[in-house]
């Protein structure tokens, strides 16, 4: 492995479990480094350890709650104020299967998938333009084509379905749109979006999931090595540092999204309305 990507800080969000775990370690295998946003350090010390161990590059831990805007802006402002450069933001922490409402009263999988990952974003975006050129990338879902609309009411209000998959496709849906809306909205600098689907991967995101589902589910998913492939490809591939605001399937190629996805209307209103709910100008 080559330490192409020495001098350069990447934060993964959900980097203690899955997809962001394989993220992390081959970033700093790479020379990177890294820094892990997670909800525990409890949970998150034996994998800093093991990439430490593994890769002789120590990655850093950052306490991020997705699902509480007074842990994000914290987890904001701790890494504003290390004034360390910032050239790739990977949005990979997600969960799926879950019921109840953010700790700000959002629905949950909404509140931590996309509204938690967008008050990170925002947040950082100063320092992130700074330190071009830089990525973000958005781990979204091909369960975002599935997604029928944003029920904006439905969002303030706890889930509605037993299993909760509706309104991850919602979720899902919301990480493309913004990842376009970010694109447009950072035309003419040197920061790139990528919005990605890892494919169905075996990862703790489903462990909500009631137990005879997820079984049959899991046995016919990828392992997160394999579902690490896009994120990696598009926070660091050379022949996409021109593309912005693209959708990449698991393979690594680009895909068309969903309808719902390329509607410039529908995700000016969603970038608005979570300006509006976690306080920031839109």
């Amino acid at each position: 492995m080559t330490q192409d990507l020495a001098g350069k800080n990447f934060i993964v969000t959900g980097a203690n479990t899955g997809i962001g775990k394989i993220t992390a370690k081959t970033l700093a295998e790479r020379g990177a480094h890294v820094i892990l946003a997670c909800r525990s350090l409890g949970k998150t010390q034996p994998v800093i350890d093991e990439i430490a161990r593994d890769t002789g590059n120590t990655p850093e831990f950052l306490e991020l709650d997705l699902a509480d805007l007074a842990s994000v802006r914290k987890a904001a402002d701790e890494l504003l104020a290390s004034k360390k450069p910032i050239h790739g933001l990977i949005n990979n922490a997600g969960l799926a299967g879950q019921r109840g409402t953010t700790k700000d009263g959002f629905e949950l999988t909404f509140g931590t998938n996309h509204l938690g990952h967008y008050l990170f974003t925002r947040l950082l975006l100063d320092r992130i333009k700074s330190s071009g050129p830089a990525r973000i990338v958005n781990v979204s879902s091909q369960s975002h084509y599935s997604a029928k609309g944003i029920d904006w009411e439905a969002l303030r209000a706890p889930t509605k379905t037993t299993t909760g998959l509706r309104e991850y496709e919602v979720s899902k849906l919301a990480n493309v749109l913004f990842t376009k809306e970010l694109a447009r909205k950072l035309e003419g600098t040197t920061v790139t979006t990528y919005a990605v689907h890892p494919g169905v991967v075996a990862t703790d995101v489903w462990r909500k999931i009631p137990g005879p589902f997820r079984w049959l589910m899991k046995r016919f998913m990828i392992s997160p090595q394999q579902g690490a492939t896009s994120s990696l490809r598009a926070a660091t591939a050379p022949e996409l540092a021109s593309e912005t605001g693209r959708y990449y399937h698991a393979d690594g190629k680009e895909k068309r999204p969903a309808k719902l996805a390329d509607d410039v209307e529908l995700a000016h209103k969603l970038w608005q309305r979570s300006a509006e709910w976690t306080g920031l100008p839109s």
